[in-house]
C-alpha cells in the first residue's frame, strides 16, 4: 500500500527491506546503544570504536537476489539497506555536510537553520568547479515533528537517534515508528565532543572522528570510491600541516569566539576530544585560556585581554550575513578589546562552522593554517565579505579539482 495509508505499527514494504527480512526491529534496537551530542546554541576526535559494512548482495527470504547490504554505526548498530539512499533527512550540518560530499547534497530534505547554512557551505562550493548546493528552503529539523518526517518521506534519517530522544516530543517508541514506517536512523552525534549519551542509549556508545564516521555513511550510501578519493586529500592536506608546523613552543595562543552582538561574545574551544575540533586540534594552536574557560562560556574583554590571544578565530565570520569588518571595529573601538594581542596585530580571522562535514573540513583546516602560520603556508587573505578568497595555485593546500571530482563522480 502506499506509505501515506500505512497504518502506524505496521511496516511498509521498503521500511522493512531496509532493515532485513531476517533481523526484527525490536531485537535489533534492543542490541544497540547510543547517544549523541552538540549544543544548541551552535546555528575528530579520539576515537573509541568505529563501523562497518559488508557491502555486499545477500538473497532473501524469498530465494530472490537483491541488492541488500548491511551497514554498522552507533548508536543504532547493523542497519541492512534495500538499496543506496537517495533523499537524505538530516539534522546538524556534519551529516548534511557528508551527505554532501558524496554527491547528494540538493537531495537533503532537512537540516538545522537550512538558508543560514545554505549562506555558509555555498562561501566555499563557490571554489569547487561545475559543484553546485542548494539547501534554502529545506526542512528546519533542529526540533524535528515526527508527521512531517511521514511527509518527506526520506530514505534514511541521517541523524542520532539518541540525540533526536533528547526533544520532549520524542521518545524511543517513535524512533522505532520512524525507522519502522518511514526509513532507518543511521548517524552519530555525541561525537561532537564526547558528550554523555542518555541513559537508555548509553550501554557502549562508541564515538567517532569525522573522518572515521564519514567512511562509515558512505560505506551505507555505498560510494566507497568518493569517499576514497577524497580521503586521500584529506590524508595529504595532514600530511602537509604535520611536516610544516613549528615546534610547539613557537606556536601562537589563539582562541576562538562567536557572537551575535558584542554584549554576548561566547569562547570555545580549539583542542578537546570530537569532531568540532577536527580543524584546529591538527594544528596545535596554544590556548591563550590554558584550559580556563569551557566552550560556550561567555567571556567580556576583559578576560580576553587577560588571556591575550596572539589570534582570534571568528566563528561564524563567513557567513554571508555577517559584517565581519563591523566585528573587527567592535574590538578596535573598545578601549580594552583595542589592546588585546590579535587586534593590535590585525590577527582577526573569520571561520566557517564547527559541524562542518567532510569538504567543509578541508577548506577550514586550509585557511586556519594560514591564519595560524603565515610563514609557513601563506598569509591568509584579510576578508570582509564574500566566498572563500580565490588562493594562488601555488598557495592551496588541497587540489579543488580533485575534491570537485569526487563530488561529480568524477572517478
Amino acid at each position: 500500500m502506499p506509505k501515506d495509508d500505512a497504518v502506524r505499527g505496521e511496516p511498509t514494504r521498503r521500511a522493512f527491506a531496509k532493515y532485513g527480512g531476517t533481523v526484527a526491529l525490536g531485537g535489533l534496537l534492543a542490541g544497540c546503544t547510543g547517544g549523541d551530542g552538540g549544543d544548541s546554541g551552535s546555528p575528530e576526535g579520539n576515537e573509541t570504536g568505529s563501523g562497518s559494512s559488508d557491502g555486499g548482495d545477500s538473497a532473501d527470504s524469498g530465494g530472490d537476489t537483491d541488492e541488500r547490504y548491511a551497514a554498522s554505526i552507533s548508536p543504532m548498530g547493523e542497519v541492512t539497506f534495500e538499496s543506496p539512499p537517495e533523499t537524505v533527512f538530516t539534522r546538524l550540518t556534519h551529516h548534511a555536510g557528508m551527505a554532501f560530499a558524496l554527491g547528494r547534497g540538493n537531495d537533503v530534505t532537512a537540516l538545522h537553520a537550512p538558508d543560514y547554512y545554505d549562506g555558509v557551505w555555498n562561501q566555499f562550493v563557490e571554489r569547487l568547479p561545475g559543484v553546485s548546493l542548494d539547501w534554502s528552503g529545506r526542512y528546519s529539523s533542529w526540533q524535528p515533528d515526527k508527521e512531517k518526517l511521514y511527509e518527506l518521506d526520506s530514505d534514511v534519517h541521517l541523524a542520532d537517534p539518541a540525540w533526536i530522544t533528547r526533544q520532549d516530543a520524542w521518545d524511543r517508541d517513535d524512533i522505532d515508528e520512524i525507522a519502522e514506517n518511514v526509513s532507518p536512523w543511521f548517524g552519530n552525534s555525541l561525537s561532537d565532543r564526547h558528550q554523555e549519551p542518555p541513559a537508555e542509549w548509553a550501554d557502549g556508545y562508541q564515538y567517532y572522528g569525522l573522518w572515521e564516521q564519514f567512511e562509515i555513511v558512505a560505506d551505507a550510501f555505498r560510494e566507497r570510491e568518493r569517499y576514497e578519493a577524497l580521503a586521500a586529500v584529506h590524508d595529504d592536506l595532514l600530511s602537509t600541516i604535520e611536516d610544516r608546523l613549528p615546534p610547539e613552543e613557537e606556536r601562537p595562543t589563539a582562541i576562538m569566539v562567536a557572537a551575535a552582538d558584542i554584549e554576548s561574545i561566547y569562547a570555545y574551544t580549539l583542542s578537546n576530544p570530537g569532531f568540532l575540533t577536527s580543524h584546529t586540534r591538527p594544528l596545535g594552536p596554544r590556548d591563550a585560556f590554558k584550559g580556563s574557560v569551557e566552550s560556550g562560556t561567555v567571556v567580556d574583554f576583559e578576560t580576553m585581554l587577560e588571556a591575550d590571544p596572539d589570534v582570534i578565530l571568528y566563528l561564524g565570520g563567513m557567513e554571508p550575513g555577517t559584517d565581519m569588518a563591523g566585528r573587527r571595529a567592535a574590538f578596535e573601538e573598545d578601549a580594552v578589546g583595542s589592546e588585546i594581542a590579535a587586534v593590535r596585530n590585525d590577527r582577526f580571522y573569520p571561520q566557517g562552522a564547527r559541524y562542518q562535514g567532510p569538504v567543509l573540513n578541508l577548506f577550514q583546516l586550509e585557511m586556519t593554517a594560514k591564519q595560524l602560520y603565515p610563514d609557513e603556508f601563506g598569509e591568509w587573505p584579510r576578508y570582509e565579505e564574500g566566498p572563500y578568497p580565490e588562493i594562488p595555485d601555488g598557495e592551496r593546500l588541497f587540489d579543488r579539482e580533485r575534491v570537485a571530482d569526487a563530488i561529480n563522480g568524477d572517478l
